[in-house]
């Protein structure tokens, strides 16, 4: 549990994830489903200019770390937050209390991707990210390994069942010491 668990009433969740993995889907979801805040990094970004510039051959912000990070210091205090974002290892250790890395068949995620027109480098690096499991070993790198828990991804049902267990994680939450 992080260090300042106790002070918050509410856990913050971090859904993490090569794009395309289903993060927002999920994130959306599970805070209808918990009435916790879904924070979408991407959005936060673009909205609050929390970046320093475009990124012509990746075809997307460079985003300010942080700048990030002082914009959503007092929130995560609060606690209550479904934080969605394909980064994990530049977030402060001790805002999360849950760290789901969404996982999604290659072919699946090809096919997700090729729709949101990614193609060339954008499109062939996040295939990599995924098969090499580059975000579950940032994740296990940036925080205890038991709060991280990769979760499959590929289609609706399974989507419907990580809320589920996420749903149930957040009601026995916080756990006992």
């Amino acid at each position: 549990m992080a260090a300042d668990a106790g002070k918050r009433k509410r856990p913050n969740i971090l859904v993490t994830g090569t794009p395309g993995t289903g993060k927002t889907t999920t994130s959306t979801a599970l805070a209808e489903a918990t009435n916790l805040r879904h924070i979408n990094i991407g959005d936060l970004v673009r909205e609050k200019n929390l970046h320093d510039g475009w990124d012509d051959e990746l075809q997307c912000h460079v985003i300010n770390e942080d700048l990030v990070c002082d914009e959503l210091e007092d929130v995560m205090e609060e606690g209550g937050n479904i934080v969605d974002y394909h980064g994990c290892d530049f977030f402060p250790e001790r805002w999360f209390d849950l760290v789901v890395v969404l996982q999604t068949d290659n072919t699946v995620l090809y096919d997700r991707l090729s729709k949101r027109g990614y193609e060339g480098a954008k499109l062939s690096n996040n295939i990599e990210c995924e098969i090499f499991q580059v975000l579950l070993e940032e994740a296990k790198e940036s925080y205890p390994e038991d709060i991280v828990i990769p979760l499959k991804s590929d289609n609706i049902e399974d989507i419907t069942r990580n809320v589920s267990t996420i749903t149930d994680w957040i009601r026995s939450w916080p756990p006992a010491s």
